[in-house]
């Protein structure tokens, strides 16, 4: 069936239009997925592929926590929402492992390299939206340009990108004069692009990548580092919130509302004030269902019944905006330890690695969605959940191993 083409070739095409499309368009994306899922589930070689996958404790731990979301709709009276949820966590079952047995070490640089150009012309066109040059489209506004897609997935793929192109400018010696002058200059244009859009978790997501970056970079002066990070963090914030109108505003909002929570029920219902309700009503669910959690699909119902108690009049939800509270509620401390164990098991291998790119962007990618995973699931929606499983397709797969 594939003699006429070269399918290893293919896979590595596919995969560079993936990483292109990833901050770009859901349907671009999902049709690379759907293409390369169906050759790999076409294309044979099925033992090796399996040994492959169930000879690494990350793709393990991966099919463990989504076989969780399966076993979890046994106790779990809405079914329809539990297959709803199951269904959001494919990505752990077929993605991660089909894009694990297919990356290969030569291409990682042409895969970062389209997700970075793809990158850089939605940053071009969030500044021709805010100088009124082009008119706002998808969910643009000229008060917070974020093309494409909202500002909750904008701000954290650009925090990443800013990450990746620092890395190069200061890590990457081979980089001449002409293409480090070009990264310096995205990461500058980046970062003001960050506080000129309204994510506030991308925001406080930018901050943590400075944060993994100075230590890396000062590795052996713990001290010098905290010094220059401090300086250099509160520079930028200082900067920004001065000049960036809606920056300004969102931080004040939020400590205004944080301030402000107990008082009336307007503040209860902000963005802010919502996730401090779904952080306590969440816990009365976990108290009560500690260890299995509520099943994969009894969330909203059992959280609309505290709600309805503890907090009337503030808002329901399908969702705490908090991963770990997701997990917790719908599967317990078991759920937790699994979903914990992805983490661990690529922070654990990163350490390990000779390369010090992948080491440590292997390590700065789990410790910047165990972040911001505080303040959102952002395993549930489709491009912050692409985007980590693309990038740990290649970041953790020990390519000298055959």
């Amino acid at each position: 069936m594939f003699k006429y083409f070269n399918l290893e070739k293919t896979y590595q095409y596919l995969l560079i239009m993936l990483a292109f499309f990833l901050p770009i368009t859901v349907f671009g994306a999902n049709l690379m997925v759907v293409i390369i899922c169906i050759l790999w589930l076409f294309s044979g070689n099925y033992k090796s592929k399996f040994h492959e996958i169930l000879n690494n404790k990350l793709m393990l731990a991966s099919l463990i926590f989504f076989s969780l979301h399966v076993v979890g709709l046994l106790w779990s009276e809405d079914l329809i929402w539990g297959l709803h949820i199951t269904h959001k966590m494919w990505y752990f079952l077929l993605l991660f492992p089909v894009l694990f047995t297919i990356v290969k070490k030569d291409f990682i640089k042409y895969y970062i390299s389209a997700f970075l150009m793809a990158i850089s012309i939605t940053e071009v066109l969030s500044y021709l939206i805010w100088f009124e040059i082009i008119p706002p489209f998808k969910s643009a506004t000229l008060y917070d340009p974020t093309p494409f897609m909202d500002h909750t997935a904008y701000n954290p793929f650009l925090a990443f990108a800013i990450y990746l192109v620092l890395h190069q400018t200061f890590f990457n010696n081979k980089l001449k004069k002409l293409e480090v002058i070009l990264y310096s200059f995205f990461s500058i244009s980046m970062t003001i692009n960050m506080f000129i859009t309204g994510g506030r978790t991308g925001q406080i997501m930018f901050f943590a990548v400075l944060a993994i970056l100075i230590f890396q970079y000062f590795k052996s002066q713990k001290f010098k580092a905290i010094v220059v990070l401090l300086i250099v963090s509160s520079t930028i914030f200082f900067t920004a919130y001065q000049s960036s109108n809606i920056f300004q505003h969102r931080t004040d909002s939020a400590i205004h509302n944080i301030q402000n929570y107990g008082t009336s029920l307007i503040y209860k219902n902000s963005s802010i004030g919502l996730r401090i309700t779904f952080l306590i009503n969440s816990w009365e669910l976990i108290k009560e269902h500690p260890i299995l959690g509520v099943g994969t699909g009894d969330f909203p119902s059992e959280y609309s019944k505290i709600n309805s108690t503890k907090s009337p009049g503030v808002l329901d939800t399908s969702n705490p905006h908090n991963m770990y509270l997701l997990v917790l509620t719908q599967l317990g401390i078991v759920g937790l330890v699994s979903f914990l164990s992805i983490f661990y098991y690529q922070i654990k291998w990163s350490y390990l690695s000779e390369n010090k790119f992948i080491r440590d962007v292997g390590i700065a990618l789990p410790l910047l969605y165990l972040l911001i995973m505080l303040s959102d699931s952002y395993l549930l929606g489709h491009y912050t959940s692409l985007l980590y499983i693309f990038f740990s397709a290649f970041l953790y797969k020990n390519f000298d191993k055959p």
